[in-house]
C-alpha cells in the first residue's frame, strides 16, 4: 500500500463504528456508500469484547451513559465490535473503490493485525488517549496518527503528544472532541480546537463531531479544521449502537460537497480572516461621510450656540458629534454662514 498523504481539502472521515449491525454485507455497503458520498476515508474500530473489557457482572461494568444505560460493557462491545476476519474483505473493498480505510486499535494485537493489512494511518480514540503505551506502540509504525481528545485535560493531551512523538510519529493530528452521545451544540466550544494548534505547534487540528447534523462540522472547517470525523450509517431508523448520532448518506454527501467548496475558496477565506485591524484602511473614504457638527443657520459674531443653530449632520468635516455639550452655550467668535463645518476657532471659550 502506498504512503498516505492528506488531500488539499479537509479530510472527511466516515466513522462506521458498530453501525454495521453485525452484518459484513452491511459493512461493505457502508464502505461503498461513503465512497459515493465523497468521503475521503471510512474508519472502523479494531477490538474484541475480550480485548477491551472483562466479562464481569460487577456494577462498575454496567454503562451509565444515556444512550446505553444499564447495559453490560462486555455485551455492548460484543454487539458493536468488527470481527477481525471481516477486516481483510473490508480493506479489499475500500481498495477497489479508491477510498482510504483505517482503524482505531484498542490494544497492541489490534495494531499488529492492522499492520499486516497495510493500514495507512492510525486513530487513537478519546477513551484510549491516556493509554500512552498503546499510543507509543502505534507511533512506532511510523504511520500518520490521529488522536481524539475527548475527556482529556491539557496535561493528558500533552502526555499523549509526547508519547506519539517519542514513539516516532512525525505526522500528528489532534481532534477536538466532546465525548457525549450526542453532544450538545452549546458544549462544543470550537475555540478549544483552535487552542490545540497554539498549544502543540506542528500538529494538524480537526474535529471528531458527535453533534446532530453538519452545522458544527462546517463551522469547524471555517475555523481551520483539516480533519472532520462523523459517525455514518445507512439509515438511523435501522438502529445500531451509534445510529442515533450518525449521518445518513445524503447528509454525509452534503458535508463532503460543502467542505470541498470551502477548500476551493481557502485563499478567499484566509484573506477574509486576515489580521487584527481596527483602522480598516478600506473604509477610509467612507469616514468622510460620518456625521459632525455643522452650523445650520447664519450666525453673527457673539451669538450663542444652541440646538437651533448647530447640529450633528453628515459629512465629517466639522467637530465630532461628541463635542456638542462643549459647544452649546458658548458664543460664535465670528460671523458663520449656514452650512459651515464647525471648528474650534469659531467658538469662544471652548
Amino acid at each position: 500500500m502506498k504512503k498516505f498523504h492528506y488531500p488539499q481539502h479537509p479530510f472527511i472521515i466516515a466513522e462506521m463504528s458498530g453501525n454495521h449491525n453485525r452484518s459484513l454485507d452491511r459493512a461493505l455497503e457502508l464502505i461503498g456508500r461513503a465512497a459515493v458520498c465523497g468521503a475521503d476515508a471510512i474508519k472502523i474500530q479494531t477490538y474484541t469484547a475480550d480485548t477491551i473489557t472483562l466479562d464481569h457482572d460487577g456494577p462498575e461494568f454496567l454503562v451509565d451513559l444515556p444512550l446505553w444505560k444499564g447495559r453490560k460493557l462486555y455485551e455492548l462491545y460484543q454487539e458493536a465490535y468488527t470481527p477481525w476476519e471481516w477486516h481483510k474483505p473490508m480493506f479489499d473493498r475500500a481498495a477497489e473503490l479508491g477510498i482510504t480505510i483505517f482503524s482505531s486499535p484498542f490494544d497492541e494485537t489490534a495494531v499488529d493485525l492492522l499492520e499486516d493489512l497495510g493500514a495507512p494511518l492510525y486513530k487513537i480514540a478519546s477513551f484510549e488517549l491516556i493509554d500512552t503505551p498503546l499510543v507509543r506502540y502505534a507511533a512506532k509504525t511510523g504511520k500518520p496518527m490521529i488522536v481524539s481528545t475527548g475527556m482529556a485535560t491539557l496535561a493528558e493531551i500533552s502526555e499523549a503528544v509526547e508519547a506519539a512523538r517519542s514513539g516516532g510519529c512525525t505526522d500528528l493530528t489532534l481532534l477536538h472532541c466532546v465525548s457525549a452521545y450526542p453532544a450538545p451544540v452549546e458544549q462544543t466550544n470550537l475555540a478549544t480546537m483552535v487552542a490545540l494548534e497554539k498549544n502543540f505547534p506542528g500538529v494538524r487540528i480537526g474535529l471528531s463531531d458527535h453533534t446532530l447534523g453538519t452545522e458544527v462540522a462546517m463551522t469547524a472547517v471555517a475555523m481551520g479544521a483539516k480533519v472532520i470525523e462523523k459517525h455514518f450509517t445507512i439509515a438511523r431508523a435501522d438502529g445500531g449502537v451509534d445510529s442515533a448520532f450518525s449521518l445518513e448518506p445524503h447528509e454525509l454527501k452534503d458535508l463532503c460537497d460543502r467542505t470541498k467548496n470551502i477548500a476551493k475558496n481557502t485563499p478567499l477565506l484566509e484573506a477574509a480572516i486576515g489580521v487584527v485591524d481596527f483602522e480598516k484602511a478600506g473604509e477610509a473614504s467612507g469616514r468622510a461621510y460620518r456625521p459632525s457638527l455643522y452650523v445650520v443657520k447664519d450666525m453673527k459674531r457673539g451669538e450663542v450656540f444652541t440646538s437651533d443653530n448647530v447640529r450633528s449632520v453628515r459629512p465629517a468635516n466639522g467637530l465630532p458629534p461628541g463635542e456638542i455639550d462643549n459647544v452649546l452655550g458658548k458664543v460664535a467668535s465670528r460671523d458663520i454662514k449656514f452650512g459651515t463645518a464647525l471648528e474650534k476657532g469659531m467658538i469662544s471659550r471652548l
